[in-house]
């Protein structure tokens, strides 16, 4: 399998140095990079400001953890529109494996995992664009026997194009994304948090990492994706009961 564009050449993803990168990509301001949009023609970054921004990555010839994050943050994503409006945010999600991950695949990757909302784009970069990207927001992967190795971020990025925020792992908590997006809003910027405590929630792709023998160990949580859809509905039905009575505590006591 071909290295792509950002991947350092190692035989497994070193977490501490990954997740330095990532955190020390906020607030870095990101280029006006183009990108093929697997509805057809060109997409620039910048057609996307004014508004809060999500980017995560993924190889679409990926069987276990893609999918399932992806499917995972679409029914958070459909939440938070819930809980925020419909337009009030867009997604991207880059296809890292170029060439393969071509505008064909990304669009065959949308379809097969259910994702069809107007504001979510499935784009594929040129290699020099994917390495800057990958630079700016912090994103480490490397080549494995079986696919790739990379961390399971979802980027958060302000109106202005500056990197808010990054949320961890293969279920995204809907009042994490919330509050993330929310303050993206504002111009506000998460602090950087130390890799105390992040290691516990990173999933390395096929693999997590355990910080108390030091080792990767095999873990697919498919039980999560199986009680998402059932889970979903409760946890949006909750966030907006608790936003409904925090309103009623403000306006009473007005």
């Amino acid at each position: 399998m071909p290295i792509g564009a950002g991947a350092q050449v190692a035989r497994q993803l070193e977490p501490s140095l990954a997740l330095s990168a990532s955190q020390a990509a906020i607030g870095n301001r990101l280029g006006d990079y183009i990108f093929q949009d697997s509805r057809g023609g060109t997409l620039g970054l910048t057609q996307l400001r004014g508004k809060p921004l999500l980017i995560s990555f993924v190889y679409t010839g990926c069987f276990q953890v893609c999918p399932t994050t992806t499917r995972t943050l679409g029914r958070a994503v459909e939440a938070a529109m819930g809980a925020l409006g419909a337009e009030a945010f867009n997604v991207v999600t880059v296809g890292f494996n170029q060439p393969f991950d071509g505008p064909d695949a990304m669009r065959a990757f949308a379809r097969q995992h259910g994702i069809h909302l107007p504001n979510w784009h499935f784009l594929s970069p040129d290699g020099q664009t994917l390495q800057r990207l990958a630079d700016d927001v912090g994103f480490r992967y490397v080549p494995t026997a079986g696919g790739f190795d990379h961390v399971t971020q979802l980027t958060v990025v302000d109106p202005h194009g500056v990197v808010a925020a990054q949320l961890y792992g293969e279920g995204i908590a809907l009042g994490a994304l919330v509050e993330a997006l929310e303050r993206a809003m504002r111009g506000e910027r998460s602090v950087r948090e130390t890799q105390l405590g992040l290691l516990d929630r990173i999933r390395i792709l096929c693999t997590y990492y355990d910080p108390v023998s030091g080792e990767y160990r095999f873990k697919y949580a498919i039980a999560l994706e199986l009680a998402g859809g059932a889970t979903g509905i409760v946890m949006l039905a909750l966030f907006l009961a608790q936003r409904w009575r925090a309103a009623r505590r403000s306006l009473n006591s007005g």
